[in-house]
């Protein structure tokens, strides 16, 4: 019997190093051996093996990539190595006296410098000892950041087991998570179809996938990492001298070591590095935002030492945001979900941050009077750090006898008359419950996660059902079968959408699942017009039940915390609309909830005013927020002299911070709001 354990262990060991080999040859070294079918079956193989055999299991088994059960919060980890950001400058002026400083203080002239990329991303440190893979840590303010082990284990290209031998029994090395563009632009098309909103940038994308507490959803997403800087205890023989080098040897090791470096020897090299990349970036897969530049021999970065925040071995050149000009051809207008019109500027397109560009937003009427704009002009556009493209200039060519544009005034889908409210900027079409734009987004909120969460419906699914007039209003939805939802690809194919069996039970069940969603959020998925999540919830909250609110006079809606004008005026104009009344009449018969739970709340935070900031360990930025509300608290959005604590947690907002220290208010931590908690008096 031990003969056998002995032989089904080893069978297990080979089946990992095979599958961490293939991992490695396709995620890093972009050179597969084997076809992903063949791939699949060994997985299957060892899945099957470690199923029957736990015993057996490894932590740096690929099956291990991806954890159970979501975390409840992520644990707070003091950097062994302070993680200091880089001094940065736009000027190449300040590379050159940068250089110049480093061989004054060294004594030294023509030292070897290491360029790099400087990708845009979220900053990492993994821990490795004895070849394995056991903390990632976030950047956090330097000195402690988030445990995302979990979720780093998901990126395939970061080794759970090193190769080879020579590497330090126990040594960190740091990088950066980043979104390739080609599965940011694939997650964003799923987003849109399910009626959420797409994500702005991959940086922010890479950065908020982090800190995700289920790493399946982290998964999805296909972030890559790729790694740069390697740190050990001082007069560590194992590792090589030079910068360079120790990223070759961590390369061998498994490591996604990034190509695209080159020893520099003098400022002319640099420049040339500069150059050549603030071109050819265009034409990466993923996004970078300047140059780093690293004293290649490690035995003289302590000679030069840190400043509190920057090493002076290092530094960054940031590239200037990119813009482009194009002939403005048109302008289009574009319908909201609130029915509120955007103009879109039309031109012949332009290659910008990686993507072709035809268009982009002129946001107003008076953004579009601001830049006195023509058919004919030229525009100038940029992206910077955003995905979505903007016009920043316009240029009148002399040649160009174009009228100047007027905005619209009427609704380009329904035609009715729009309406440009007098603090508003904006124009909006007041058509609500007929202008076809506005019925499709106001479903598409209605189903999202943060209103009703019927998430197995997504936006292709919901347009189909509206086209086909499967559904009229909300209340419709709830009249749904599985039987009318299976095979309506058979009907309209063209749209690709395909709801099979198991797909419409599953929509059938979302749907009877949403009937216990809160009131407050049951009216933020109303969609009325300015009330979002944040009022929904203090609406909720005073009036306890739909009828109080639906009677409420302007005088008394404008007595309610943060209900202003504007606010009461939209509700007002709401439920006078008797076929919203009727919608809301039906919801309530298919058992939707349109009064507050009463529940027992607690004393220990009455009459206290409370500012949250910052990123928790034990709580979700919602879930402290409820917590203050649950036990009589009161969460507000702004710091005045009438606030009584700021609950800070990791990554507080700087603006935040210095505005409660001028007004004298009191700071408290995630520790000391838990004891305010307790307070029983």
């Amino acid at each position: 019997m031990e003969n056998q354990n002995e032989t089904i262990k080893q069978k297990i060991e080979k089946l990992i190093y095979t599958l961490n080999q293939y991992n490695y040859e396709y995620y890093v070294l972009d050179k597969p051996t084997v076809t992903d079918f063949e791939f699949d079956l060994l997985m299957k193989e060892l899945e099957q093996m470690e199923k029957e055999y736990p015993q057996f299991k490894s932590p740096s088994s690929p099956t291990q990539r991806v954890g159970g059960q979501p975390l409840s919060g992520f644990s707070q980890v003091t950097h062994r190595y302070p993680m200091l950001s880089l001094a940065n400058t736009y000027s190449k002026e300040e590379i050159i006296d940068f250089v110049h400083r480093a061989e004054q203080m060294l004594g030294k002239t023509n030292l070897e410098w290491v360029c790099e990329l400087k990708y845009d991303g979220l900053a990492i440190s993994l821990l490795y000892q004895n070849g394995v893979l056991q903390q990632a840590t976030t950047r956090g303010n330097g000195i402690t950041g988030d445990d995302v082990t979990q979720n780093i284990r998901t990126i395939k290209s970061v080794p759970l087991q090193l190769r080879r031998e020579g590497y330090p029994a126990e040594f960190e090395i740091r990088g950066e998570v980043i979104y390739p563009h080609k599965a940011f632009e694939e997650f964003n098309k799923i987003r849109i179809a399910n009626g959420e909103e797409p994500f702005a940038n991959p940086r922010n994308a890479a950065s908020g996938s982090m800190k995700l507490l289920d790493s399946r959803e982290v998964a999805k997403r296909k972030l890559e990492c790729f790694l740069y800087f390697i740190l050990s205890e001082e007069g560590n023989t194992e590792l090589p001298l030079t910068h360079y080098e120790r990223l070759q040897k961590a390369r061998q090791w498994g490591f996604n070591i990034p190509e695209f470096i080159a020893i520099a020897n003098g400022i002319e090299q640099i420049m040339d590095f500069i150059e050549y990349w603030d071109v050819e970036r265009h034409n990466l897969p993923f996004d970078i935002d300047g140059i780093v530049i690293k004293l290649n021999n490690t035995t003289l970065w302590n000679t030069l030492g840190t400043t509190a925040k920057s090493p002076r071995w290092a530094t960054a050149f940031k590239f200037k945001a990119e813009r482009v000009s194009s002939i403005l051809e048109d302008i289009e207008y574009s319908v909201g979900r609130t029915g509120v019109i955007t103009p879109v500027a039309c031109f012949a397109p332009v290659w910008l941050g990686g993507t072709w560009v035809k268009r982009a937003t002129l946001h107003n009427a008076e953004q579009m009077k601001k830049l006195n704009i023509h058919i004919g002009d030229e525009v100038f556009i940029e992206k910077g750090g955003e995905i979505i493209p903007k016009i920043v200039e316009v240029k009148h060519l002399e040649s160009n006898t174009g009228k100047e544009f007027e905005f619209i005034t009427h609704c380009p889908v329904c035609g009715s008359l729009l309406v440009k409210e007098n603090d508003n900027a904006g124009h909006y079409c007041p058509n609500y419950n007929h202008c076809k734009p506005q019925i499709l987004g106001r479903f598409q909120h209605f189903i999202s996660r943060k209103a009703m969460n019927i998430d197995s419906l997504g936006g292709e699914k919901m347009s189909y059902l509206l086209d086909n007039k499967l559904v009229y209003d909300f209340a419709d939805l709830y009249a749904l079968t599985a039987k009318s939802l299976i095979g309506i690809a058979a009907i309209d194919a063209e749209k690709k959408v395909s709801i099979r069996e198991k797909g419409a039970v599953n929509i059938i069940n979302a749907l009877q699942e949403s009937k216990s969603v809160p009131f407050e959020r049951v009216l933020y998925a109303l969609g009325i017009r300015f009330v979002g999540e944040v009022v929904a919830k203090k609406l909720a909250r005073h009036y306890k039940n739909i009828d109080r609110l639906m009677f409420a006079k302007y005088e008394d809606l404008i007595q309610v915390d943060e209900i202003g004008d504007t606010i009461a005026q939209s509700l007002i104009a709401y439920f006078s609309n008797a076929e919203n009344i009727e919608q809301i009449s039906k919801l309530r018969q298919a058992g939707l909830r349109f009064e507050v739970e009463e529940r027992a709340v607690g004393t220990a935070l009455a009459g206290k005013s409370f500012v949250v900031s910052g990123i928790f360990v034990g709580y979700s930025r919602d879930g402290i927020k409820k917590t203050i509300e649950d036990n009589g608290g009161k969460v507000v959005s702004s710091i005045s002299a009438k606030l009584d604590y700021l609950v800070c947690g990791e990554k507080i907002g700087t603006e935040k911070k210095r505005k409660a220290e001028s007004l004298n208010i009191k700071m408290i931590t995630e520790e000391e709001f838990n004891e305010l908690l307790k307070n029983t008096d």
